[in-house]
């Protein structure tokens, strides 16, 4: 296994910056996300390291080990894809063992690797198969094995679950954490969706327009989004973010007004769903009109139109509202965050 460092790495195609100056330490053993919407940075971070891209500037090492140099085939990486990338005309067991093979090992310790690996993912009564006889769900497991009958130092990862339907991808994941964990290796997984990024990972590296936002475990970036763009980006539904005006100790947005104790200036107030209330009337911070009331069995999203601001409350299934109808909301002390208005970085809670 091998720890891997990038330094001040940047790519640029033409005039178009795809990487901006990045700086990360992934450590031996551990589970990174790269995380963030489409044309982020976070695809090329992950081809520069396999070496399928050269980087424009910077350094690439692995286990103490510059590789800029070095070709993808020498860097002891194993990648799993999208679209699971394997040989139609081959069997499952011929595709698992094919890296093993194109390194000419003897059949016999092949085939041994090859019932291990496919051992791990579940699918030694399928080796005689093909790709075109096995589910999505199948497939991806064979590419599984496939990176793992190697015993590399370290797994890339890009978006391997999107193939699959919602349920696939829940049990998916639970098993690709453990297997992962299992085999200690070191893992680059790239994704958009912030649900596979929070379950994953032990740290996720959230990149917005090649440069890097924020860098934590799931806990710190849910809890204290370091800017708006991770505030709105992670959470389901996300954080609400409300524009407005402090003066006199008292906060001003559409729809409503309350105490707090913050210097007199233009802020953005950030209120996850969870932490809104309905409120007697009277009693609460904003007053809205129903947008939407959605039940998802175990709570209710109600959608409230204050002004021209949507809020999303988080609410206990029973407490859906008629479209139209007028609420309160109030947000739970302690649970506000501060924004800059000007710059959407982090200034502190409420």
């Amino acid at each position: 296994m091998a720890a891997i460092e990038l330094r001040k790495l940047t790519k640029s195609f033409g005039a178009y910056t795809a990487l901006g100056g990045l700086d990360l330490i992934i450590g031996d053993g551990e589970f990174l996300v790269l995380l963030g919407p489409s044309g982020c940075g976070k695809s090329t971070t992950m081809r520069i390291v396999a070496g399928l891209e050269e980087p424009t500037s910077g350094d690439i090492l692995i286990g103490g080990r510059r590789v800029n140099e070095m070709p993808a085939r020498d860097r002891d990486l194993a990648m799993v894809f999208q679209n699971y990338a394997l040989y139609p005309h081959m069997t499952v067991g011929e595709n698992i063992g094919y890296p093993l093979k194109i390194r000419r090992l003897e059949r016999a310790k092949r085939e041994a690797l090859v019932r291990e690996a496919a051992q791990r993912v579940d699918m030694l009564h399928l080796l005689s198969r093909r790709p075109a006889e096995l589910s999505g769900g199948q497939r991806q497991r064979v590419a599984l094995a496939r990176a793992i009958v190697r015993k590399p130092q370290v797994f890339l990862m890009d978006e391997p679950l999107s193939n699959l339907d919602a349920k696939l991808r829940t049990v998916m994941r639970g098993e690709l954490k453990n297997l992962q964990r299992d085999l200690g290796v070191t893992t680059i997984y790239v994704t958009h969706d912030q649900v596979e990024a929070m379950t994953l990972a032990d740290r996720i590296v959230v990149l917005n327009k090649a440069v890097i936002q924020q860098i934590g475990t799931p806990a710190e970036i849910y809890a204290r989004p370091a800017n708006t763009f991770v505030a709105a980006f992670i959470g389901s539904p996300p954080m609400n973010l409300l524009p407005g005006h402090v003066s006199g100790g008292r906060f001003e947005s559409d729809g409503g007004r309350f105490a707090l104790s913050q210097p007199d200036g233009e802020i953005i107030l950030g209120v996850r769903p969870e932490h809104v209330r309905l409120a007697p009337q009277g009693g609460g911070h904003f007053t809205g009109t129903v947008f939407s009331s959605e039940l998802l069995g175990d709570c209710t999203i109600l959608t409230v139109k204050a002004g021209d601001t949507l809020i999303a409350a988080k609410l206990a299934p029973e407490d859906g509202r008629t479209i139209g109808s007028t609420v309160e909301l109030s947000f739970e002390a302690g649970r506000m965050h501060i924004f800059d208005a000007a710059s959407g970085e982090r200034r502190g809670e409420a």
